[in-house]
């Protein structure tokens, strides 16, 4: 059959009566299949919203799982099994007016009462854990504004979210405090931030305030908010004047103040800083964190030594020993305030490291020097800097070589977590990991002693006991429990 001018055949035919044919849409193919291009887009921009929630969540599923396997350890029992207080909603109840931090113990008390164990305690210590890592992300992007990018905003989300040091707050139930407290602090900042973007008073005013206060209802350090909120501002990429910044922020101001008032009169509140200044001078305990903050950073680069009971110096002076770790210290806090002045992300990550150390490892004396958990927020802020810098390097090695690198040590420390969990899955492994890395801490020895006799080993107990006697003589304690030990061996002493 001839063709016809443009070479077509009998599909160039107007259709007969019993031909159907389907009309041309742009792109092609069938009009019942195609996806409008509105919806294609949106489908895009949900995966790019959603992409880095679903692995970050999954990446904090993937390495805390075994952290289900873990028992209750150390103050568990003071502020859990051992406490009537949260056993019960009439107990919990009860001691509302004179106790502190409410809205912890009202977790507790939830779980204790759902009948559901220790995976209860678990499954909503990993779920905080999840959604702090997740508005991590949100925060960094935010606060960077359109100049970061993905990388520099996803790479600090996953390293906080796996890092091993992490673990006494997510693998350890009583760490519980902080990862709470987080997670109304982080969202009273980015509905801050919101509120501030879009200029809705409802959150600025209103939602910001009131996870504000949630946070402190869970652990009292969340009153850096407000400080954090003027290191945010300073640090952003597309910030406004400092007046109108400052007059949304009012409502956190008069909080701030409202709950210092609160907590000087509060009777909770003041033996728990009544007994703080009764520890040590403030002075002495400045110098002391000098090296408590020093030790910090250490764990974040040795990951592979963590302690849950660190035996760290007390220093009543100057001692050389101290002039490195005060070198490092001032040129890293110079380094952020330069880097700040610069609006550079790495320069805020610097300074909130920092902020988030002022209340656990300034001024105000503790017991401990030092705990890993005191670097669950604080930690982000140097992940942070490295980000910037790895993403610095991505512009001038490649990206996927940098990319590669990142991958290989947020899966290296995921590994390193998955180790670390293992170390509470008993009292007995806690302890005997924490006499291995602290020999010379009575302390220690005598929680081993402690796990050694309820587990059944009587003998590896009383041996326990005295070497921490051995250590400190006077430690009662020990002393105690090895005498409980000893007459329930021979009734006759």
């Amino acid at each position: 059959m001839p063709r016809g001018p443009r070479g077509a055949g009998r599909e160039a035919c107007p259709p007969g009566p019993s031909q159907r044919t389907r009309p041309v849409v742009e792109g092609g193919g069938d009009p019942r299949r195609r996806v409008r291009p509105w919806i294609r887009s949106r489908r895009r921009q949900a995966v790019k919203r959603f992409s880095p929630v679903l692995l970050l969540a999954g990446t904090v599923v993937v390495f805390h799982l075994n952290s289900f396997r873990g028992v209750f350890q150390y103050d568990d029992y003071n502020v859990i099994v051992d406490y009537a207080g949260v056993h019960t909603w009439e107990a919990f109840l009860a001691g509302l007016p004179r106790g502190i931090r409410p809205l912890l113990k009202f977790t507790y008390t939830l779980n204790w009462t759902s009948g559901l164990g220790l995976f209860g305690f678990h499954f909503v210590n990993v779920t905080l854990h999840a959604a702090n890592a997740v508005m991590l992300f949100f925060l960094a992007s935010r606060i960077g504004g359109t100049s970061v990018s993905r990388f520099a905003a996803l790479l600090p989300a996953l390293l906080f979210a796996v890092h091993p040091v992490q673990t006494e707050v997510v693998t350890y139930i009583s760490g519980r405090s902080v990862s709470l407290m987080a997670f109304f602090y982080l969202g009273s900042l980015l509905s801050y931030l919101q509120g501030r973007e879009r200029g809705r008073r409802i959150l600025l005013y209103a939602v910001s305030p009131i996870l504000f206060l949630l946070a402190v209802a869970s652990k009292e350090v969340a009153l850096t908010l407000p400080f954090a909120l003027i290191l945010c501002e300073a640090a952003r990429r597309e910030r406004d004047g400092w007046k109108e910044a400052l007059r949304a922020q009012t409502a956190h101001w008069v909080i701030l103040f409202s709950l210092a008032v609160l907590f000087l009169a509060h009777i909770g509140y003041g033996r728990l800083l009544e007994a703080c200044f009764g520890i040590r001078g403030s002075a002495a305990n400045l110098l002391t964190q000098v090296h408590g903050i020093g030790y910090l950073l250490s764990r974040l680069v040795m990951p592979h030594a963590l302690n849950i009971d660190p035996d760290l110096p007390v220093f009543s002076g100057w001692a050389p020993v101290l002039l490195p770790e005060a070198l490092l210290l001032a040129a890293l806090l110079a380094a952020g305030i330069f880097g700040l002045w610069k609006r550079s992300l790495a320069g805020f990550g610097i300074l909130w490291f920092f902020l988030h150390l002022v209340p656990t490892n300034s001024f105000l004396p503790r017991l401990d020097v030092a705990n890993e958990r005191q670097l669950y927020l604080a930690s982000w802020g140097l992940f942070m800097a490295l980000a910037a810098g790895a993403d610095l390097l991505r512009e001038k090695r490649g990206a996927w070589r940098v990319t590669a690198v990142a991958a290989a040590l947020v899966i290296a420390l995921g590994v390193l977590t998955v180790s670390r969990n293992t170390a509470y899955r008993s009292e007995v492994a806690l302890w005997e990991d924490t006499v291995g890395k602290s020999p010379g801490k009575a302390r220690a020895w005598n929680n081993l002693g402690y796990a050694y006799d309820q587990a059944g080993r009587f003998k590896e107990a009383e041996a326990a006991y005295l070497r921490a006697l051995r250590i400190d003589p006077g430690y009662s304690p020990a002393r105690g429990n090895l005498k409980s030990l000893q007459s329930r061996s021979d009734p006759a002493r």
